[in-house]
């Protein structure tokens, strides 16, 4: 036999830019070997019948093959909640009044530097589960709720042994700069110069993250001394992506660009010129409309500046207990249509292709290509639109992942 699995009496969304629409191949067919993609074609080009060239035929049922979904932007690991914040913003507070009442992002890192790494594990499990079961089979996940060297440390080890413990691939990213450590508070530059100066080495020692991130806000963090960390990163072999211009115009997406980072991530304010150095720097563009959502945000990130630039443009939950407390990611491909008027097929390609780019997985992951990753997802659906159109219904039928079937979860 020429391969180990072979699908069939399915219809695939390839991914594949250029040619018709999501790469389409109706009636096509898909084969793998030693977990890799073997072959995809159309079924009438096949070189043999089938039962002559693979040990497994799976007929598909007139289904849709997609890339596995790759969500390129969470923080799944996490202790408790902030329901209280909601609440509390709901009722017209400010986001200075929940900080000043105990809540925001330090209440998240008090919890988490609390939390065992057992029990850490055990809640970030269940969302990733969730997650796996429409579709994910690629997930970023964040530090930076403990903003301390244990607590960061710890977080990043629960990231990567979820990795192990489900069948899905896990990229950690190392988020101290997420905000300011309470022990460094009014002094963002000595902390940054922890980062450099500890964080780093061990990190890399470890081999905990395969990538830097920063929050990049001049509430925060200047824009010199994220320059300076990237470099930093950089030199210790780690590439680095931020979150900015969320809420106003930081220059963000121009410090990632010339840093030819993955990706630089909200970008509501963001500038022309940081999207042209965004376009020249190869960097894509992470859209999360879980947040604008949330937040009841009006500014929504320029998609038809991007699009005039040739930037990527990804989706992504950004999961987290503050300002995108989902973990659906077929919801955001709705919202990024509906919210931020993507095409059906920008959506799908933001966490397919253009997740895998964010993630600086291109190269393995992300369409239907020969000698890339066997990881799909069946989706029970007439058109590959099915999956921005529909609200709160999974259409998932079936996972595969380095060209082995895997269980649902739940099933």
């Amino acid at each position: 036999m020429m391969w180990d699995r072979l699908w069939l009496n399915v219809n695939l969304a390839t991914m594949e830019p250029g040619g018709v629409a999501y790469g389409a191949i109706e009636d096509g067919a898909i084969a793998a070997l030693d977990g890799r993609i073997a072959w995809v074609g159309p079924r009438a080009a096949l070189p043999a019948p089938p039962a002559r060239l693979a040990d497994a035929v799976v007929d598909c049922a007139g289904g849709w093959l997609t890339p596995g979904l790759v969500d390129c932007h969470t923080h799944l690991v996490f202790a408790g909640h902030r329901a209280r914040d909601f609440e509390m913003r709901l009722n017209g507070a400010r986001r200075e009044d929940i900080l000043a009442a105990g809540g925001g992002i330090p209440y998240t890192v008090r919890a988490t530097r609390a939390a065992s790494e057992e029990s850490l594990f055990a809640a970030a499990l269940k969302r990733l589960d969730v997650l796996r079961a429409q579709g994910v089979t690629t997930i970023e996940i964040k530090s930076g709720y403990g903003l301390d060297r244990e607590t960061e440390l710890r977080q990043l080890r629960v990231a990567r042994a979820l990795g192990q413990a489900r069948p899905v691939r896990v990229t950690p990213t190392y988020l101290g700069a997420h905000g300011v450590s309470p022990e460094y508070k009014g002094r963002a530059a000595e902390y940054v110069e922890f980062m450099i100066r500890e964080m780093l080495p061990l990190v890399v020692r470890e081999k905990l993250a395969d990538a830097v991130d920063a929050g990049l806000e001049r509430i925060v963090y200047s824009p010199e001394l994220i320059e300076k960390l990237f470099q930093a990163a950089r030199a210790h072999g780690l590439p680095v992506k931020a979150h900015t211009d969320q809420y106003s115009d930081a220059g963000g997406g121009g410090i990632v660009g010339r840093n030819r980072g993955l990706s630089a991530d909200h970008l509501e304010y963001t500038s022309d010129a940081s999207i042209a150095a965004m376009a020249a720097g190869g960097t894509v563009a992470t859209l999360l409309p879980g947040a604008t959502f949330t937040l009841r945000e009006t500014r929504m990130p320029p998609v038809q500046k991007f699009r005039d630039a040739g930037v990527p443009m990804a989706l992504a939950t950004n999961c987290n207990p503050g300002s995108s407390p989902t973990t659906s990611i077929l919801m955001m491909l709705n919202m990024g249509c509906t919210m931020f008027a993507l095409t059906p097929e920008e959506a799908l390609a933001g966490v397919t292709r253009e997740g895998a780019r964010a993630v600086g997985l291109a190269n393995e992951i992300g369409t239907l290509s020969v000698g890339k990753a066997a990881d799909f997802a069946l989706w029970e659906i007439d058109v590959p639109a099915e999956l921005s159109y529909w609200i709160g219904w999974n259409p998932l039928k079936a996972v595969v992942v380095a060209g082995k079937p895997v269980p649902l979860p739940g099933a």
